[in-house]
């Protein structure tokens, strides 16, 4: 059984929180494709309810996600692995190669 009661991922095509230099390459890259991180057992045993994770993904010509870069997370290195593994696997139209997009991921239980 899924140790998570939601994942809410929320792609952001431009997010004022973070610096220019995060902005999504094209605001029109939308996944056609997610799958949802799951919620970590040792941070469920830990006491931890909740977090946020911003990654960076970067696409190649085919829409596969060829990287992923954390770059900023609260509570941090707790849901990093989830959310490498899970938009890993996250697909988007086809496109120029390099296309990066910003991408939320909110943990709740």
């Amino acid at each position: 059984m899924k140790q998570f009661i939601a994942a809410l991922a929320v792609i952001a095509a431009s997010l004022a929180a973070l610096p220019a230099s995060a902005a999504t390459d094209d605001a029109s890259v939308r996944p056609v494709h997610r799958v949802d991180p799951e919620f970590p057992r040792f941070a469920f045993r830990s006491g931890v309810s909740r977090g946020v994770v911003s990654a960076r993904v970067t696409l190649g010509a085919d829409g596969q996600v060829t990287a992923v870069e954390v770059i900023n997370a609260e509570p941090k290195r707790v849901f990093d692995e989830a959310v490498v593994q899970a938009l890993s696997q996250w697909r988007y139209a086809e496109g120029r190669p390099g296309r990066r997009v910003d991408v939320e991921i909110a943990f709740n239980r």
